[in-house]
């Protein structure tokens, strides 16, 4: 112990020393860097409109798969049986804020032809850019309007080009993306075209937007029959075994062991292929900042 205070000690004095003569070592931290996969699951969830970390989202999402697994354990009699039950209600938070995205964001790229109209008509009342997108923060669509709700502050405090570019950050959406550049472009020019290349740009987003919405439209069947066929058998094993007798009996031997193993590596298999063949690819966000990048 002696031996590790002198070192201490010494080594305390040595850098007093360095620091008053100014021969202090230039250490170097290496700054951080966000992996491409956390600034990908950081967009996710602010496209999902939902305030939590990602460390706190998943913590949340374990605490409610233990606490179905005790519920279900209590309720069936065995851990196996309840197992793959939990692990579904474990991943319920993801499905929420998944569907909560794809909502909110089809919810701004309706509202934008509208939008864009308000703007057109605002020009052509004689308002400025700047005034116009005012306009839309109080009067637009509603998905609109909560997201330029700080653009007429914004804009007083930055200028119109730094606060359209904060709004676009927040919305992350690559159909806003477009938009807010073509704004961008037209506060920059300014002049008689800015009308025309608006009146463009509605016509080309609503043309992107029945296009979503027939895709929308035909893959939601298929989406809904195979969650179906993943979840129904498990809720039936529950209520089977939710009281004692036969099934439950089975379900705790050996064989019945064997059994859930086995339906539980096919479900596995099954949602695997079901996510991969009916996912929806995101657009990328050509327009974003490089760290949102997808």
């Amino acid at each position: 112990m002696r031996v590790i205070a002198a070192c201490l000690v010494g080594a305390c004095c040595a850098l007093v020393a360095a620091t008053i003569m100014g021969t202090l070592p230039n250490l170097r931290i290496p700054s951080y860097r966000p992996s491409p996969r956390r600034a990908r699951n950081r967009l996710w969830f602010q496209q999902a409109g939902a305030g939590l970390t990602p460390a706190r989202f998943w913590a949340g999402s374990v605490a409610a798969g233990l606490l179905a697994l005790l519920v279900l354990v209590a309720l069936t009699g065995s851990i196996f049986v309840a197992l793959v039950p939990a692990v579904a209600v474990g991943l319920f938070p993801r499905g929420y804020f998944a569907r909560r995205r794809r909502l909110r964001m089809q919810q701004v790229q309706i509202a934008w032809p509208d939008g864009l109209r308000d703007i057109v008509a605002s020009i052509s009342a004689g308002r400025s850019l700047t005034q116009a997108v005012n306009s839309l923060a109080a009067t637009g669509p509603p998905a609109l309007r909560d997201a330029f709700v700080r653009f007429p502050e914004l804009a007083r405090v930055l200028g119109t080009g730094p606060a359209l570019e904060l709004v676009e950050e927040e919305l992350a959406d690559p159909t806003s993306d477009r938009v807010i550049e073509v704004l961008l472009l037209a506060h920059e020019r300014g002049g008689p075209i800015v009308r025309r290349v608006l009146e463009d740009l509605i016509d080309a987003t609503t043309r992107d937007l029945k296009l979503l919405d027939a895709l929308e439209t035909e893959g939601l069947e298929m989406r809904i029959n195979s969650r179906a066929v993943v979840v129904l058998p498990w809720l039936v094993l529950v209520a089977l075994t939710a009281r004692a007798g036969p099934f439950r009996d089975f379900y705790r031997s050996s064989g019945g062991l064997v059994t859930l193993v086995v339906a539980a590596c096919l479900t596995a298999v099954g949602m695997f292929f079901l996510g991969r063949l009916g996912r929806d690819e995101d657009e990328p966000r050509i327009f974003g900042s490089p760290s949102a990048a997808r």
